[in-house]
């Protein structure tokens, strides 16, 4: 049997961009992305703090040490710049295997979006 857990999470980040105008996704600092250990074009839940708002999306690599966290296309109306949002992988796996797998929580400054 398979499960789904959490395999990745950036807990608390501030929305510092929205981008109606491109095609869609979340852009995240390659930092965060890295200590979160999510990759290029995975796909997440978006979870806004701010409105209550849910959603699904990928990821797209955004520059590195810049607290980047853009939420591109129509997602864009989900979110306000300032709004405080939580970012999930999730992973599926074999039940046994799932009991001892720790996924990668990261808590970074709400202020800067870097990794404390």
């Amino acid at each position: 049997m398979h499960i789904e857990i959490v395999k990745s999470k950036i807990h608390r980040v501030t929305i510092t961009e929205a981008d109606l105008n491109y095609v869609g996704s979340i852009t995240i600092d390659q930092d965060l992305m890295d200590a979160a250990n999510f990759i290029e074009n995975e796909k997440v839940q978006v979870v806004n703090i701010n409105n209550g708002e849910r959603l699904e999306t990928y990821v797209l690599t955004g520059e590195r040490g810049t607290g980047v966290i853009c939420m591109n296309g129509p997602a864009a109306r989900k979110v306000a710049v300032g709004d405080i949002i939580i970012i999930i992988s999730y992973a599926s796996m074999d039940f046994e295997e799932a009991k001892t797998f720790k996924p990668a929580i990261i808590f970074p400054d709400t202020d800067s979006n870097k990794v404390i």
